[in-house]
């Protein structure tokens, strides 16, 4: 399926790993130009350079940390000058810390809502001039399923990205007429280093073995398997493509099941 996408200019942030790695390689097989960042110069290049070789994609590599407004404006401003304008934006950052809510102070919780609220905000406002200029445009944030089905050992998390379900989805009714589409992604338990760090808080708190923590989760997913950031990937690379033009505003939990609720 062409996704018709090949010329098109992404950015994907915090994509040294994980899910924004895997959605920026997905991209790029697509055939976007993509800008991909991270706050580690090292691991940003070489995640740079990985994409290339497995892709022969045109990929920029950017030092920026998403909760430093200034590097995010001077990103976008480079994206611009290399490729010439901005069409899909992925909002993605890593999460707070697990805990519960004996274990933060209200500096937490700020330090929460700038990393996972408010970088995206702000990476809408720069990105959507250059959508609204042309008149395309596809906006996709990466949550969690917490943020619809909060999970108690991650109250930070919880409270900053519900706050992004209801940015994106008010922000959808405004640019929808100007062909730009915003939706979020909410994923469940996938393989990567972030769930690793739960199941090894897991045990510190001495609830059971890293082991016993996939079983768990395991069991509360009806497809019985926690998922792949490459199934993840090609789910986000569907949001952002032409076809996809009449979803709009949906918060989309990629998640095996194992959100029970109805809406």
């Amino acid at each position: 399926m062409d996704l018709g996408i090949k010329g098109r200019v992404a950015l994907v942030t915090a994509a040294s790993r994980g899910l924004g790695f895997a959605v920026a390689e997905q991209l790029s097989r697509e055939g976007a130009m993509v800008s991909i960042c991270g706050r580690s110069r090292e691991r940003i290049d070489a995640a740079a350079e990985t994409i290339r070789k497995k892709t022969n994609g045109d990929v920029a590599a950017f030092e920026a940390d998403v909760t430093d407004h200034g590097a995010v404006k001077d990103m976008v401003q480079e994206i611009k000058k290399r490729f010439g304008s901005l069409d899909i934006l992925v909002c993605n950052a890593g999460g707070p810390p697990p805990g519960m809510h004996h274990d933060f102070s209200i500096d937490d919780y700020r330090a929460a809502l700038e990393l996972n609220l408010l970088s995206t905000i702000n990476l809408c406002y720069e990105a959507l001039p250059f959508m609204k200029e042309r008149r395309w445009g596809r906006i996709v944030a990466i949550t969690s399923v917490a943020a619809k089905q909060p999970l108690d050992n991650l109250i930070l998390s919880n409270t900053a990205r519900a706050g992004v379900l209801g940015f994106i989805k008010t922000l959808s009714n405004q640019v929808a007429s100007l062909g730009i589409t915003a939706n979020c992604v909410c994923p469940g338990y996938t393989k990567t280093e972030r769930v690793e760090e739960l199941a090894k808080k897991f045990a510190s708190d001495e609830k059971g073995s890293e082991d016993d923590f996939y079983d768990r989760l395991i069991a509360a997913i009806p497809a019985g398997r926690v998922g792949s950031p490459e199934e993840f990937a090609q789910t986000v690379a569907f949001l952002v493509s032409a076809g996809a033009g009449y979803i709009n505003g949906v918060a989309l939990q990629i998640d095996g099941g194992f959100y029970r609720g109805i809406i």
